[in-house]
């Protein structure tokens, strides 16, 4: 296989605050993936929460490897991934986007969609979200209203006026809410906010708590009047199992569990656990969005707006439509560089 790197660079729509940080514009890399004549197409989407995902460690990462790479040839994804992960393993960005480029191939190769290929069906697909980062809350409601309609918004939190922002928002939309609060909250907030953030139509917190505060969330799983989702404390595979009887779900995210081969083990393990399954994404273009639909029939909940956060889109692939998951007619993950 041959092995190409583009740096992306993809100002956002708005500028995009959660407790860690704002970003204005993304830097992203693309991986792409040849073989006997075809392409497929990966992305490593970096997150100011976790250093080893810098574009230029992920490039840094994937170059170290390429004389591995060049040696493949690509059979079956999941035993790719197997055998490059001693490889990338300590930079699962960089072995995401490589995992994620790797299941574009195969499908484009063997003429079928990734999600046919896993002998999966498009039908009771869960809604996306589509998320509002936190700004002055006049600010946050016309972000909302600029995507009208939609089945879900997620919210992010971690102010001093949290209740106030959901209470405002609620005043101007039917929709279901999820909050996050990025680990900003502590667990006597997080069972205090609740009940109210409960009676204002709120069906799930996502990762109150530092992702180390394992005492507080067993309290809080204990207490809380509403469902909460591990997002920093659900990284990889092993961190699964941590989360039963700390958490009701876990959000998967494919930049942090190194692509969708850990992924899919993932889901079994937290259904085997009885735990709810989200699936997750960082600020990513249609190629990481795309990637990540293949995943739908197997998720409950979907938190997959990447590609709208930001200004303009450097593919064609899965879109959402008032937060519903439209396939394109391709093979692969369905993605097609503009």
């Amino acid at each position: 296989m041959e092995l190409h790197l583009r740096d992306l660079r993809l100002p956002m729509r708005h500028a995009f605050t959660i407790t860690h940080g704002t970003t204005t514009v993304q830097h992203n890399l693309l991986v792409e993936l040849r073989q006997d004549g075809m392409s497929g197409y990966g992305e490593a989407a970096a997150s100011r929460a976790y250093a080893e995902s810098a574009a230029d460690a992920v490039r840094a990462a994937l170059e170290a490897a390429r004389p591995v790479i060049g040696r493949e040839t690509l059979d079956d994804p999941a035993a790719l991934w197997e055998r490059i992960v001693a490889v990338l393993g300590s930079n699962r960005f960089a072995l995401c986007a490589l995992d994620e480029a790797a299941h574009d191939l195969w499908g484009r190769l063997r003429g079928a969609p990734v999600w046919r290929l896993w002998g999966l069906e498009l039908r009771d697909l869960p809604p996306s979200n589509y998320t509002i980062g936190i700004d002055a809350v006049e600010t946050m409601l016309a972000k909302m209203r600029e995507f009208d309609g939609w089945p879900v918004y997620k919210i992010k939190l971690g102010t001093p006026d949290d209740l106030a922002i959901v209470r405002e928002l609620r005043r101007h939309t039917d929709a279901v809410f999820r909050i996050d609060a990025n680990t900003a909250w502590s667990a006597e907030q997080t069972i205090a906010f609740a009940p109210e953030l409960a009676r204002l139509g709120v069906e799930l917190i996502e990762q109150p708590l530092r992702a180390d505060d394992w005492a507080g969330m067993q309290r809080v799983h204990r207490e809380c009047a509403l469902p909460v989702f591990a997002d920093e404390s659900c990284r990889v595979e092993e961190d699964v199992g941590r989360c039963a009887g700390y958490f009701h779900g876990i959000n998967i995210k494919l930049t942090k569990a190194g692509g969708l081969t850990p992924a899919r083990r993932m889901i079994s393990r937290a259904r085997e656990l009885g735990l709810r399954v989200m699936g997750g994404c960082m600020n990513e273009s249609s190629v990481g969005i795309s990637a990540l639909a293949q995943l739908l029939p197997l998720l409950d909940h979907a938190d997959m707006d990447g590609a709208m956060l930001i200004a303009q889109d450097i593919a064609a692939g899965v879109r959402l439509e008032k937060g519903r998951a439209v396939f394109p007619d391709e093979n692969g993950t369905g993605v097609r560089l503009l």
